[in-house]
């Protein structure tokens, strides 16, 4: 099974990952999505903001889907409700990404054995900024 479930095993994962496309990113600064966003800039990640209503957030250009984006993706990140998530996975699948991850509260089993079948590691019901604070405190 791909999925990640100790935070130890956190730590790879986010060392690898260099590209973060944050699918459901708000552009209000209150939203969970904006301020995960925010701190995984600062953190050194590239973000890439995926909002189909939208054209730039954080002063960077935003995309319909992860199928327009025109380079490679490491990680999917994903703020939409879990009933919304299998199509997410099944782009993530399509572009080729090596991680999905589900923020706090979202869940969806069926998009998980979808990634895993094609070789991408999930984590489900984690919030990736709480989870890199608690494995690289001095960044925070």
């Amino acid at each position: 099974m791909l999925t990640i479930e100790r935070l130890s095993d956190y730590k790879p994962l986010l060392s690898e990952t260099k590209i973060i496309a944050v699918v459901g990113l708000s552009p209000k600064e209150s939203r969970p999505s904006n301020q995960v966003a925010r701190y995984l800039i600062a953190a050194g990640y590239t973000v890439i903001p995926v909002n189909p209503g939208q054209t730039s957030i954080l002063g960077l250009p935003c995309y319909s889907t992860l199928l327009d984006i025109d380079r490679k993706i490491d990680m999917v990140n994903i703020f939409r409700k879990s009933e919304d998530v299998y199509p997410v996975v099944e782009d993530a699948v399509a572009i080729g990404a090596k991680f999905v991850w589900m923020q706090q509260g979202i869940r969806n089993i069926e998009a998980a054995q979808l990634a895993e079948a094609n070789g991408i590691t999930v984590v489900m019901d984690r919030c990736i900024k709480i989870d890199h604070m608690n494995v690289f405190p001095a960044v925070s």
